[in-house]
This record gives structure tokens, sequence and C-alpha cells, in this order.
């Protein structure tokens, strides 16, 4: 009779966790749906990205087919803006970078004679900027999608497990429960873009094997590694893109260059507003030679801004996806860890008497600082699949009051989730 009424007691509680996992699914579900306008955005963007980068790098191969035109008034300029431009950019890097400023000087000294002004007089460094942030971007989305997909398979796991529990406890119920079912199937089809490596998931999905764990605890180092990247990159891109005013940097953004110079001779070619001469060369007019290079130039130019601005878009694009993640899995983490548990029950099998079995039930001695108080009682029960577990009921609380089991099934219970 006692093992009866705590098995009441359990019953209830599993099918309230089933009906928790069932909000876990259909809060995926709508993620799921936000998820896939995301990609579509992120797709769209891309394509139209790629094509105005594609458009300045035929701009800029068309101006270098005539660059001869205007060549010999660039050279002087360039022979003055070297020496410039070099020691305007050791400055910065040996002021404000830890060490290897003599190799860095050997390699711009290097990279400067090997080089011509059409690189500047173009913003030639625009483009390999744009083209850098592209395969950043590209690394950033396949990590952020293959760790949503990780978590798409986590919930469905979970479901699929609490599906199996509720067929087994409720087999009368499964026509007007339908619904919970039904959940299961995805209710779009998700579309994913192709991923250079399955290494991640091999290595995290053994994670949802435990649905007792937090989500949140799997991908917050992941949401602090990506904040602390998109800032120091989000700071490099405004360098490349607006020069290195001196009043616009901070630490983040230093760190940044210095690695850039370090990597790239040619950025310091962005630190050309500093020198005179550099200047100049941006200033060339060749259209009275040949009034097409005005217009192949403002071509250049106009792709070149908008190929900005898609980058800029994808990476607030980007940040979208990073937060409706970190907010997902907040959600996920709370629910999972209410109503998870249930899960961990597919693979077993109720007894005839119910999840709950009471097999001792002992009056403790009594207590001898107050002997008239009733001696509490001991009860040993077994749930589900754990050892039997020993449990103390207040002496105040009969063996006939309905409270009893109630404590005793809620203290069971509690030990299991732990």
């Amino acid at each position: 009779e006692m093992s009866a009424a705590g098995s009441k007691y359990i019953d209830t509680e599993v099918e309230n966790a089933i009906n928790g996992v069932k909000q876990m699914k259909t809060l995926m579900d709508k993620t799921s749906k936000d998820h896939q306008a995301i990609l579509h955005t992120l797709e769209e963007t891309k394509r139209k990205k790629e094509e105005a980068v594609q458009l300045a790098r035929e701009k800029e191969q068309q101006l270098a087919a005539k660059k001869e035109v205007c060549n010999e008034t660039m050279l002087a300029l360039w022979e003055e803006c070297k020496p410039c431009l070099k020691h305007t950019c050791m400055r910065f890097y040996s002021r404000t970078c830890r060490s290897g400023s003599g190799l860095v000087g050997r390699q711009l000294e290097e990279f400067l004679n090997h080089s011509s002004p059409f690189s500047i007089w173009v913003n030639g460094e625009r483009i390999d900027s744009l083209l850098e942030r592209d395969q950043w971007q590209e690394r950033q989305f396949e990590d952020l999608e293959e760790r949503f997909g990780l978590l798409e398979d986590g919930v469905d796991d979970i479901f699929q497990d609490s599906t199996q529990v509720y067929g087994r406890m409720y087999p009368f119920f499964q026509a007007p429960f339908g619904g919970f079912r039904e959940a299961f199937r995805p209710p779009v089809q998700h579309v994913r873009f192709p991923l250079r490596s399955e290494r991640l998931s091999r290595e995290l999905h053994p994670f949802f094997q435990h649905p007792h764990h937090g989500f949140h605890r799997l991908f917050q180092p992941l949401f602090e590694m990506t904040q602390r990247m998109l800032e120091e990159a989000q700071g490099g891109w405004e360098h490349s893109l607006g020069g290195f005013a001196q009043e616009s940097r901070n630490s983040s953004d230093d760190r940044m260059v210095c690695r850039e110079i370090r990597r790239n001779s040619a950025g310091c070619l962005r630190m050309r507003d500093e020198c005179e001469k550099c200047r100049e060369i941006l200033s060339v007019d060749c259209s009275q030679t040949d009034p097409a290079q005005s217009q192949l130039r403002e071509q250049l130019e106009d792709a070149l801004r908008l190929a900005e601005r898609f980058t800029r878009r994808y990476d607030d694009l980007l940040r979208a996806f990073q937060a409706e993640m970190l907010n997902t899995t907040s959600l996920l983490d709370q629910l999972n860890r209410q109503f998870g548990w249930v899960s961990r029950l597919a693979n077993l099998t109720q007894g005839t008497d119910g999840f709950l079995q009471v097999t001792t039930v002992l009056s403790k001695a009594p207590n001898l600082e107050d002997p008239s108080a009733p001696p509490d009682t001991q009860v040993t029960v077994q749930l589900f699949d754990s050892e039997p577990l020993s449990l103390i009921v207040p002496g105040d609380i009969s063996w006939e009051d309905p409270r009893f089991m109630e404590i005793v099934a809620e203290q069971a219970l509690r030990h299991y989730k732990q």
C-alpha cells in the first residue's frame, strides 16, 4: 500500500517532467525556425558581399592595366612616401608591440622595395582585408552552426527517450497525447551549410548522453571565446577601413594591429594618411591623360564600400546567431535541469507495484533530548534503478498520514535527480 501511494506521486512527477521535455522540444522547434531565417539571410548577405568583392577585384585589375599612364608621377611620390611610411610604422610598432621590431623592420623594407605606388593609389589593402575577414567569418559561422546542430540533436535525443517513457507508463493515453509524438517530427527541413570537419560532433555529442548536465555549461566557454574574438576582430576590422587614428586606439586594437603587422607588412600601408607624400599618391588625377581611369576608380570605390557594408552586415548577423544560441541554451538549461532527468528512464522497466518500492519502515530510537517527542521514522526505498536509500520522516507525521509517503517520494526523487 505504501509503495502504491509513493508510486502515484512519482507517476505524477514523471508525467510533469515529460511535459517539461515537450516544452524543451517546442522551444527548440521554434528556435530552429528562427534559425532557418537567419541562415537564409546569411546566405543572401554572403552572396551579395562576394559579388561586390569580385566587382572590386575586376575594377582593380582594369586599373592595373592602365597604371602606366600616371606611373612616372606616382613613382616619384612613392620614393618619398616609402621612408616616411617605414618610419611611421616602425615607430608605432616599437612603442606598442612587445618584441620582434628588428625582424618586422626587415620584412617591411623588403615589402616596400618590391611594391608599387599602385597598391596605395587603389586602396588595394582594403580588398585584402575583405578577403581575410571573409575567411574569419566562415570559420566563426561553421563553429556556431555545428554547435547549434549539437543542441538540436541533444534536445531530440532527450525528447525521443521521454516519449518511450510515456508510452510505457500511459499506453491508454496514446491517442489524446499524440501531439507529443508529433512534436518530435521536425517542423521544417533543416538546411545546413556544408562543414569542413566532424571533429566537434565526435567530441561533444557524448555530452548529451547525460541529460542531467546543463546545456549552458557546454556552450558558455564557446560564447566567452567567441565574444573575445568578435571584439578583437572588430577592432582590427575598423582599423582596416578607417586608418590608424591615434585617438581611436585602445589596447585591444593595438594587439590586433601588432599581430597583423607581424603577419603581413602590408598592414603598414594603412598608415599612409600620416605621410604627406603618401596622401598625394591618393590624390593623383590621371583623368586628363585617360578619362576612363577616374570612372574606374569611382566604380572601384563604390564596389569596396558595398562589400564593406555587406561584411559589416554579416558580422551583425553572426552576433544575432550567437545571441540566439546563448538565449536558447540558457532557457533549455533551466528546463533540462528541472525535467531532463526523465529521459534516463527510457531503458528501465516499471515494476508491478510502480517505480517506488518500500522495503522497510522502522521507528527510530526516541530523542534523548526530548523523550516526549514522537520518534522519527526510517524508511528504506528503491526508486527506479537506484540503490536502496534510507530516508527519515519526522515523528510527528504518522504512517497513515497521506503526507508521509509524499515526503518519502519527494526525498527519494530529489536524491535520484542529484
